[in-house]
């Protein structure tokens, strides 16, 4: 590589220590230059050449960052993304991008009119499960789409120990959190729907933040589910889709994020490999022949994204994901909350 861009990442909880560091670390376009750490030192004894900053302002101001990734709690996502394009920085934000959609909108504009780049990290389109649905839908085996439901369930009554997911705070909740997944996959599908229906809830005992939600987008023919609920010990298959001519069933593997938690690095044996118990079930008709037969996912990758966006600040690519789309995601989660509230569909 004949740039090297010093990265400087705002957080180093779960985020900057699973979903950050580490593909900054092995890519060969950039240096991980420096972490935010306000009391431990825990990216040092991964990272010994690391330089640690207390507080996301100073890093910010280390003249010799190109990139900055802001990974902090959501409702900061908006403040500091600005401070960093105006101190000349090219900006990662972790989703969801921002609280707000106008938050979103002014910080593109700010990028556009300093010649900077911003791109949002929705790395769920590089898993190896969305990029096996990818494939099928474009390959129009199942015909004209008329109904898809995306799941992101979990099981866990208790509350995190991450305190800033619990606050009654903007931007906090599973719709922000885990539905800015799905809410991205499906337009990156389908595009933006006609009109949104949906209902929000809090269903744990001593949660604050909602953590059930269900949308249904409608387009002309074509409706899309999306659901989420942390009480669900048996998840149903996370991907369906049915069409007039096939359908395709899928489960939802999250091989990169268990390896990281493992300590592995991305690159190591069998990385983003799914096991077959996890294929998806294609069933449609070829030709007049009925086809029923499990498909392999391509490997996931996350370090495809800052492939992309090493490519976009060296060699005038496009970013890997556009901040536009994020925006997008936002619009539509404002959207569902009015329609939860008011209990109607609401047209966008």
């Amino acid at each position: 590589m004949e740039k090297i861009i010093k990265t400087g990442i705002c957080a180093y909880g779960m985020s900057g220590h699973i979903f950050h560091a580490p593909f900054i670390h092995v890519h060969p376009g950039f240096e991980l230059t420096a972490v935010v750490e306000r009391s431990k030192h825990m990216a040092q004894e991964r990272y010994p050449d690391v330089k640690i900053y207390k507080s996301v302002e100073e890093m910010i101001e280390d003249s010799s960052l190109e990139l900055i990734v802001v990974n902090t709690p959501n409702y900061t996502h908006y403040e500091y993304a600005k401070a960093a394009l105006k101190a000349g920085k090219h900006v990662i934000v972790e989703k969801p991008f921002t609280v707000a959609s106008a938050e979103g909108q002014e910080l593109i504009e700010l990028a556009k009119s300093k010649g900077l780049l911003l791109s949002v990290y929705h790395n769920r389109r590089y898993d190896g499960d969305f990029k096996i649905v990818r494939q099928v839908i474009a390959s129009g085996d199942l015909g004209d789409i008329l109904e898809a439901e995306i799941h992101y369930d979990r099981y866990r009554e208790e509350l995190s120990y991450k305190k800033h997911k619990e606050a009654a705070l903007p931007g906090t909740g599973g719709l922000y959190d885990l539905g800015s997944h799905l809410v991205d996959q499906a337009l990156l599908l389908f595009g933006m729907p006609d009109a949104i229906w949906a209902d929000i809830r809090i269903i744990r005992k001593e949660s604050l933040v909602d953590d059930y939600f269900e949308l249904v987008f409608f387009y002309d023919k074509l409706r899309v589910r999306l659901k989420c609920s942390y009480i669900t010990r048996e998840p149903i298959p996370s991907y369906q889709f049915h069409g007039r001519k096939g359908s395709f069933i899928k489960t939802k593997a999250d091989t990169q994020e268990t390896m990281l938690q493992q300590g592995l690095m991305p690159g190591a044996p069998g990385w983003g490999v799914e096991g077959i118990h996890e294929w998806g079930l294609l069933h449609t008709e070829k030709e007049g022949e009925v086809i029923r037969q499990y498909l392999p996912s391509p490997k996931g990758n996350y370090l495809d994204y800052f492939d992309g966006m090493y490519n976009a600040i060296a060699k005038g690519a496009p970013v890997p994901v556009e901040p536009t789309d994020a925006v997008n995601v936002i619009r539509v989660i404002e959207t569902a909350f009015q329609s939860s509230k008011e209990g109607k569909i609401i047209k966008l």
